[in-house]
Order: structure tokens, then C-alpha cells, then sequence
């Protein structure tokens, strides 16, 4: 019999050697990714499925096995290792010729096939094809294993992530390009302790802003000494108590004298209720929403999760003005047509869930011009969203699935959970602003470290010299 390569692909079972017949077979399809071609030099000989007691590369391309081939030994191991013969297999050889290079991004076919089995040594053979969408042969060759040696079936489980590049590099790539703006006019509201004020004067030194610095003059002389700086050269604006200061930082926002703001050591609310205040506010004719700008290792671009900050439940019409605030941040930091993955629980609109209907009304909107310079599609699970591997298993052709730049959370809670999440248990990096206003907001929280505040202010620098192009 031949096996099912898409049969119950939650479980793994393995087969043992009388189970195994000739011409029996399995496969599995696969998108390159960079990770893919530096496998190897990040992946442990311990952590690599199958055992290899050595990959012989054979033909004319013989020599694209460092550059272009391992990923192909990699991923037959892995065939060989979950699906045929399944866990417990021991790769004794595989002999690979590889006859065209492959393409980052490209998906492929890779297939292996029993071709012979010895009774004696108990090592079955097989025939490893990979071949790309058009059905061209990349690599083919053959495997020599030993099957397992007793039955298994257990729930699939997925690889560790690899990084697909040094944490931070986001990040760095866009304060560089941020550093080559002129220095950005920000109203720091209520610099009161050494965190907040250290981080108003680190992102003044690296000159993406030129701080005004409002507060109690004698409380920010005070951090100052704290922090050993001297304030000489920066504008103080003296205020009694962090309710003026948040007042007096949008009000020099309305004089014109800055074109952001920075939170301080005050809470949020008190920075929100000024921005918000209907005669002396900063609104704007869209809804002001968070955007975190995510640098996640283990995915290959930067990475906006919105509203996880501001927003609490909101309605179709704010879900709109979210949307298009992250796909506006988006563009300003270098992504020409952003792909928005509007989130849910299930990929399918049903009617008992809210934000899956929601989702097919902004796609549409996004069809009518209503939402404009992103591409959108939704309702999207998380897995879809991020991982090109769970939109094949389940069948979603789309623009968006797998490849998303901006995850569109149902509501604050599901948002502010996956990007604190990621930062925490995936080794993020976190950035983020809030636009909407009339100027960007750089509303960092009390545990961000330096680092994020001054990717957060980089961000608001792009942001801003993109809003002042013609």
C-alpha cells in the first residue's frame, strides 16, 4: 500500500520493517525559507531528526551543496524520521544529486519511495525526489535506513524555530534609516524619573528628536542628577503635577512648537485624556490606536500587531481606522503594500463570532477603497497569519496567509496577549507608537527598557518624515 502523505497529519505513527512494502511512499510540500538555507549552521548534529552517518553530493552541481543543498538533506531526514518509516528511523546514508538550484521562497515537492528492502540487515532503501512547482527535478537520490524497531503513535509536534536573523537587526535597519532624518521636535510629558528622562536624552543624543522637556523643573533637575546629565542646551517647561504637564506638552503640539509626543512618568490615561480633550486635544477625524512594531527572530521581517493598547472592544468602524493607521505606520517604515491578517479563531465567517464577521466587512471596505494601500484578508487563525506551512495544511490560497506584516487583533486583550507573548516567550524585540493624533505618540510602558524606547522613537521619526512628503 502506499501511505497518504496528508492522512491525519496531527499524529505521527511510524512503520515498522514488515510493515513496510515496496513502492510505498510519502511527501510533503514546503516553502523555502532563509532558515532553510542556513539550517545547518544553526541546528545542532543532536537536534536534526534523523541520524546522518554522512550526505554524499553527486553530478555537476556538486558544489551547490553548501550553498544551495542542505536544506534538501534536512527535509528528507525529516520525511524519513516522521512519516516513512516515522520515529525511531536511523538514517544510515543519504546519496544526493542536485541538478538545479532552488529559489528562496519557492515551494517544493519532496518525495521518497521504498525501492528495496533486505531481509538480512533489515535496511530498506529509498528513492528521494524534490521537484518544484512545475515539477522540475531539484535533487533527487536515495536513503538507506533502518526502520524503527518497535510500534509508536504520538501527537505530531512541531520543530523549534530557527532565527531567521540577529535579534535586534529590525530594529537597528530602522534607526539607522530613522538617524538620517533631521532630529524630530517631541514634547516629553513629565520626565520626572531617571527611566524616562535617561530615555528622552539617549534618543536626543542619537538625534532622532530634540526634546522639550515638560514637567516640574525641579523634579527633572533632580533625575537629571540622578542620572549624572547635565541639562544645559535642553528646554525645561515647569508645571505643578503631571495633569499640566500632559496639557502643556499638547498645547505646544497645537503651537506648533513640537511634532510628537513622548510619555513620561505618568500614567497613560493622563497623557490620553489631554490628547483626547475635545477643544484643546489633538484628535483627528480618524481613531487613535497602538501599533507595536515587533522585531521577532525567528520571522523574517518586521512584525505590527495593533491595537493592544488603546481600544478596548472596538466597533467595525474603529476596526477600520486601526487598520488603516497600522498599514500608514507600515509603509512609513520601508513596507511598500503591507498585508494585513485580520485575526480570529477560525478562518472561516461565522455568524456567532463577531470579529470573523467583521473581518469579511473590512476585506470588503478594503474592495471599495474605504481602506486603501494594504492587501487584507481574514478572518485568519494566528497560525495562518504567520506560518505559510498551516495555511497549505489547510487550503487557504491568499496574499495575506502566512506572510502577514500587520496582525490585526479582534481586541485589546487578544492583541496586548500575542504581542507580549511573542516579546516574552519569543524573544521579541517591542516598539511602538500611537497614531490617529495629529502627531505620533511614542506611549512607551514603565518596563520597557532602553532599548524599545528608542526603537519606539526611531518609529515615530519615520513616521513623521512620511506624513511631511508631498
Amino acid at each position: 500500500m502506499s501511505s497518504d502523505p496528508e492522512a491525519d497529519l496531527s499524529y505521527i505513527e511510524n512503520r515498522l520493517f514488515d510493515e513496510i512494502e515496496l513502492g510505498d511512499s510519502a511527501s510533503l510540500r514546503h516553502r523555502l525559507t532563509v532558515s532553510d538555507f542556513g539550517a545547518f549552521a544553526v541546528v545542532p548534529p543532536q537536534a536534526k531528526p534523523a541520524q546522518s552517518e554522512g550526505i554524499q553530493s553527486e553530478g555537476a552541481n556538486a558544489g551547490k551543496m553548501t550553498a544551495h543543498g542542505m536544506w534538501a538533506g534536512e527535509l528528507f531526514a525529516d520525511i524519513l524520521s516522521t512519516r516513512l518509516p516515522g520515529p525511531g528511523t536511523i538514517c544510515l546514508k543519504q546519496s544526493l544529486s542536485f541538478h538545479e538550484p532552488a529559489v528562496l521562497d519557492e515551494t517544493v515537492d519532496i518525495r521518497v519511495a521504498v525501492a528495496a528492502k533486505d531481509s538480512v540487515s533489515k535496511h530498506v532503501t529509498l528513492d528521494c525526489v524534490c521537484t518544484d512547482k512545475d515539477g522540475q527535478t531539484l535533487v533527487s537520490g536515495r536513503a538507506v535506513v533502518i526502520p524503527p524497531m518497535s510500534k509508536m503513535r504520538r501527537p505530531r509536534a512541531t520543530k523549534p524555530e530557527m532565527a531567521v536573523h540577529e535579534t535586534g537587526a529590525v530594529h537597528r535597519r530602522l534607526l539607522a534609516a530613522a538617524q538620517a532624518a533631521p532630529a524630530l521636535p517631541t514634547a516629553v510629558v513629565h520626565p520626572c524619573d531617571a527611566a524616562s528622562l535617561q530615555a528622552a536624552l539617549s534618543t536626543s543624543d542619537l538625534g532622532l528628536i530634540a526634546p522639550v522637556l515638560v514637567g516640574p523643573a525641579a523634579r527633572i533637575a533632580a533625575a537629571a542628577q540622578e542620572i549624572g546629565r547635565d541639562l544645559a542646551g535642553f528646554e525645561v517647561v515647569d508645571t505643578p503635577h503631571s495633569h499640566a504637564s500632559a496639557e502643556r506638552a499638547v498645547a505646544l503640539v497645537r503651537d506648533g512648537r513640537a511634532r510628537a509626543l513622548m510619555k513620561g512618568a505618568l500614567h497613560t490615561d493622563e497623557v490620553m485624556s489631554a490628547v483626547v480633550a475635545k477643544e484643546t486635544g489633538l484628535r483627528s477625524e480618524r481613531r487613535m490606536s497602538h501599533i507595536y512594531v515587533l522585531d521577532v527572530p525567528t520571522y523574517p521581517k518586521p512584525l505590527l500587531i495593533t491595537d493592544a493598547a488603546i481600544n478596548i472592544a472596538p466597533d467595525l468602524q474603529s476596526k477600520a481606522d486601526i487598520v488603516q493607521n497600522a498599514i500608514d505606520l507600515a509603509r512609513a517604515i520601508g513596507i511598500d503594500r503591507p498585508k494585513v491578517a485580520l485575526l480570529s479563531a477560525v478562518e472561516t465567517i461565522t455568524p456567532r463570532l463577531q470579529s470573523t464577521v467583521e473581518a469579511g466587512a473590512l476585506c470588503k471596505m478594503a474592495d471599495r477603497g474605504q481602506i486603501s494601500g494594504g492587501v487584507l484578508d481574514g478572518p485568519l487563525a494566528f497560525d495562518n497569519a504567520i506560518s505559510m506551512g498551516a495555511a497549505a495544511r489547510k487550503g487557504i490560497t491568499s496574499d495575506v496567509a502566512g506572510q502577514a506584516d500587520v496582525l490585526m487583533a479582534p481586541d485589546l486583550e487578544a492583541g496586548n496577549m500575542i504581542a507580549k507573548q511573542l516579546m516574552y516567550l519569543a524573544g521579541a524585540e517591542g516598539a511602538g507608537i500611537v497614531l490617529g493624533a495629529q502627531v505620533p505618540i511614542i506611549l512607551t510602558s514603565r518596563a520597557d527598557d532602553a532599548r524599545t524606547r528608542i526603537a519606539s522613537a526611531a518609529i515615530a521619526v519615520l513616521f513623521s518624515e512620511a506624513e511631511m512628503r508631498p
